[in-house]
């Protein structure tokens, strides 16, 4: 198959499977990295991987208004507005708007051992590791919440880089602390109240993916932040007494 014939393919197939509409610049350096010979199947499962481990602010198209948030969106002078979408964002943040800072801490220090929870029972769960390329998944790497607890509040930013908040109003399966920095998620026909995405499951869809390095550094930048708070608190609470 040509390289014009897998540029085609791969631009039908991420837009229409994933809603992912990467660059042709992005395109055209990955297929440079491809073997001519790389079965249709295996260099689809590639791209994703590689989509979703992106940076959206140098792999998507940005040019296209339905594809990205709208430019008033932090207006909060709009009572309410709709962001129709398919946008597609990545998690640069979320906090748990319903466990205390400690709380979080505990959360996170569970995770960083490999722990989750059940209830209030600690469980043993499998070190989250990335897809390896060309597997017989969706190749993601995805790494996503394991729901409960909430409501979520969320850092999301598209692909011009337009940052924006979203709170969950119902659950969204895959949302949590366990959540990868740098997650992408479809919004479609999502309202949006003085510039915050109000999610929910029937707006918003979880594709997955991780960014390594943000990943790494809102860890361990999340952690030290809400001890900071949490100490801060406890010096205005004794100098009051």
């Amino acid at each position: 198959m040509s390289t014009t014939s897998q540029h085609h393919h791969l631009t039908t197939h991420l837009a229409t499977t994933k809603n992912l509409h990467p660059t042709p610049q992005w395109l055209t350096a990955f297929l440079s990295t491809q073997k001519p010979t790389t079965p249709l199947p295996a260099l689809t499962q590639t791209a994703v991987f590689r989509l979703l481990s992106s940076d959206i602010t140098t792999s998507l198209a940005s040019t296209l208004p339905q594809y990205i948030l709208p430019p008033d969106i932090h207006n909060v002078n709009v009572q309410e507005s709709r962001v129709q979408g398919p946008v597609v964002v990545q998690l640069l943040g979320i906090e748990d708007m319903g466990k205390s800072r400690w709380e979080q801490v505990e959360a996170i220090e569970a995770l960083e051992r490999g722990e989750g929870t059940k209830g209030r029972e600690i469980i043993r769960v499998p070190a989250a590791t990335a897809t390896a390329e060309g597997d017989d998944d969706d190749g993601s790497g995805a790494v996503v919440g394991k729901g409960g607890g909430g409501p979520h509040k969320l850092s999301l930013q598209d692909a011009r880089g337009t940052g924006v908040y979203g709170i969950e109003l119902k659950d969204v399966k895959g949302v949590g602390l366990g959540m990868s920095i740098g997650c992408k998620m479809v919004l479609k026909n999502v309202l949006v109240a003085r510039g915050v995405l109000l999610m929910e499951p029937a707006n918003t869809t979880i594709l997955g993916g991780k960014i390594e390095a943000l990943h790494r550094a809102w860890k361990e930048n999340r952690k030290a932040e809400l001890k900071a708070a949490i100490e801060a608190n406890e010096r205005t609470a004794r100098s009051n007494t």
